[in-house]
C-alpha cells in the first residue's frame, strides 16, 4: 500500500459531498473526530494504531491524471472541483492521541480540523488505516498476554486478507507485543526481526526424515530449528534432533537449537519433549508450537503446565478472528465560521450513538504513585481545576456524577500535522511505539487488563462538555 496512491480508497459518497461542499460551502470549515464505540473481544480498551500510516496518508494526499480522468468520467462533479483536486495540497490540521497508547470507547483518537471539502475526503481512507492496525494491534495485545512473557512470533502473511492486510497486520502485532514476523516485506518494511524455521515439505523430499534434519543443519548450523512432526513425533521427530544437535555438538559448532511442534496434543508433547531434550543434554534447547493459536488456546495450555520457550501465531492474530471488526467512525464534531466555533451533533434514539460535540482534549489522570485511574474528556479550551466535577461520559450509567481531587492530568492528543508541515513527532520505530505501549499499559489497573471480564475504566466529561451535549440535544 502506497500512501501516495490512496485518494480514491474511499466511498463515493465521500467526493459528492466534498464537491458539494466545494460549491455550496467553500469558506466553511470543519472538525472531525475519530473514535471507537464497540470494543473487540469485549475487552475494556483497544490499542491505538496505524496512525504513522494515517497521518502520511494525509500529508501526501493527491490524485494524478488518471485518477483525475476516472472521475471525469463519472459525470457527477463539476469542473470547477476537478481542478481544485488536480492542485490539493492538504491545509488540514492533525491531532492524535501517540500510536500504541491504550484507548477507551468514546475518546477522540484522532481529529482532523480544516477545510470541509478536504477534510470530509479524508473519512473511509482514515478509517481504513486505523480501523484495521488497532485491531490486530488489540488482538495481539491480548495473545502476548496471555503468553506470559514467552516470545510471540506473527506467522500469519498466507491466512491475511490480502497483500496489505498481511503487511500493515505484521506492523500492529509488533505494536501489541509480538517480537518477529516471518513476512519479510514487514520485516524489510519496518525492520522487524524475521523468523521462521522450515514445512513439512521439507522433510518429505528427502528419503528419511533424519536425512531431511542432516541437510538442514549442513545449510544452517548456527541456528538449527527443527520441526518434528511429519512422522511421529516423540519416536521419531525428536530422537532424530536429537541425534543431529549430539553430531553439532561434536563439530563444536557454535550453535542454537530447537524444535517447533504444528500439531498434536501440545501439552502432552511439549512435556515429554523437553524431559527427552534435557535428559539428552540439551536444555537449551527452545520448543516452540505453532497451528492456529490465539489467547484461549495460549492460557489453556500454559494452565495444564505445557513446556512451550516461544509460540508462533498466525491466522488468529492477523485476523483478529474472534472479533473481526473494529466500530471506528468519524464523525463531525464543529464548523468554524472565522474565529467562531460552532458546535455539532448526531442525535440517535440510541444513546451510544450520540456524540460529543465541540472540539476535544483528552485527560489521563494519574494518583500521586503515577497510576492511571481515570480519562477525562474535555472542551479544548478548558483548563482543569485541581477539583474537578465530572460526568461519566456512558450515558447508561448509574450515579454519573463525581468529583476528582488529587490527580496530575496528561493531555493525549497532540498537534502533528499542520497543513503539509509536521509539527509533532510521529514514531516510525515499531519496537519504540511496543515499549511505549507496554509503559502505558504499566500505569493501568490490572483489573482493566484482564482478558476475560475486565472492569471498566472511568471515562469522565467535564462538565461543561456535558451541559454541551445536554444543551445541543435538547435543541435537536
Amino acid at each position: 500500500m502506497d500512501p501516495d496512491r490512496l485518494a480514491l480508497l474511499t466511498d463515493l459518497y465521500e467526493f459528492t459531498m466534498a464537491n458539494s461542499f466545494y460549491q455550496e460551502l467553500p469558506m466553511e470549515e470543519g472538525v472531525f473526530d475519530i473514535f471507537f464505540r464497540k470494543l473487540p473481544d469485549k475487552g475494556s480498551f483497544v490499542i491505538l494504531a496505524g496512525i504513522q500510516q494515517a497521518v502520511e496518508a494525509v500529508e501526501k494526499f493527491h490524485l494524478d491524471e488518471e485518477e483525475l480522468d476516472y472521475l471525469k468520467s463519472l459525470d457527477l462533479f463539476s469542473a470547477a472541483f476537478l481542478k481544485y483536486l488536480k492542485n490539493f495540497q492538504n491545509e488540514c490540521k492533525v491531532w492524535t492521541i501517540a500510536e500504541g497508547t491504550p484507548v477507551f470507547s468514546g475518546e477522540p483518537v484522532v481529529t482532523i480540523e480544516g477545510p470541509l471539502v478536504q477534510a470530509q475526503l479524508y473519512e473511509t481512507m482514515l478509517l481504513n488505516l486505523i480501523n484495521h492496525q488497532t485491531l490486530i494491534a488489540s488482538k495481539a495485545r491480548r495473545i502476548t498476554t496471555s503468553a506470559a512473557k514467552r516470545a510471540v512470533m506473527e506467522f500469519g502473511a498466507r491466512r491475511a486478507q490480502g497483500p496489505d492486510a498481511a503487511l500493515y497486520g505484521a506492523r500492529a502485532t509488533i505494536i501489541g507485543g509480538a517480537v518477529s514476523t516471518s513476512n519479510l516485506l514487514a520485516g524489510k518494511r519496518f525492520n522487524i526481526p524475521v523468523a521462521g524455521t522450515m514445512a513439512h515439505s521439507w522433510i518429505e523430499s528427502f528419503p528419511t526424515e533424519l536425512d531431511a534434519f542432516r541437510a538442514w543443519a549442513r545449510q544452517y548450523p548456527h541456528n538449527c530449528s527443527l520441526l518434528v512432526d511429519t512422522y511421529d513425533t516423540l519416536n521419531s521427530g525428536i530422537p532424530n534432533a536429537i541425534i543431529v544437535f549430539k553430531e553439532l555438538r561434536e563439530k563444536k559448532v557454535d550453535f542454537k537449537c530447537g524444535i517447533r511442534i504444528d500439531s498434536g496434543d501440545v501439552t502432552d508433547l511439549t512435556k515429554k519433549a523437553r524431559r527427552l531434550l534435557d535428559e539428552a543434554g540439551f536444555e537449551e534447547a527452545q520448543i516452540t508450537i505453532s497451528n492456529a493459536l490465539d489467547e484461549t488456546i495460549i492460557e489453556s495450555i500454559l494452565d495444564e503446565g505445557a513446556q512451550i520457550d516461544n509460540f508462533g501465531v498466525g491466522e488468529k492474530m492477523i485476523t483478529s478472528s474472534t472479533s473481526p471488526v473494529l466500530g471506528g467512525v468519524y464523525k463531525l464534531c464543529a464548523v468554524k465560521h472565522g474565529n467562531q466555533i460552532e458546535p455539532k451533533i448526531k442525535v440517535s434514539e440510541t444513546k451510544a450513538k450520540v456524540t460529543l460535540p465541540g472540539i476535544k482534549q483528552v485527560y489521563r489522570l494519574y494518583d500521586t504513585s503515577g497510576r492511571a485511574f481515570a480519562d477525562v474528556i474535555a472542551l479544548r479550551e478548558e483548563k482543569l481545576s485541581s477539583t474537578l466535577a465530572v460526568v461519566k461520559a456512558d450515558m447508561m450509567a448509574t450515579k454519573r456524577e463525581k468529583v476528582l481531587q488529587d490527580f496530575i492530568a496528561k493531555p493525549l492528543l497532540k498537534s502533528v500535522l499542520d497543513g503539509t508541515k509536521r509539527v509533532g513527532e510521529i514514531q516510525d520505530d515499531v519496537f519504540k511505539i511496543q515499549a511505549a505501549s507496554k509503559h502505558a499499559l504499566s500505569e493501568l489497573p490490572d483489573e482493566t487488563k484482564r482478558l476475560i471480564n475486565p472492569s471498566s475504566f472511568p471515562v469522565y466529561l467535564t462538565i461543561k462538555l456535558n451541559n454541551l451535549q445536554q444543551e445541543l440535544l435538547s435543541k435537536y
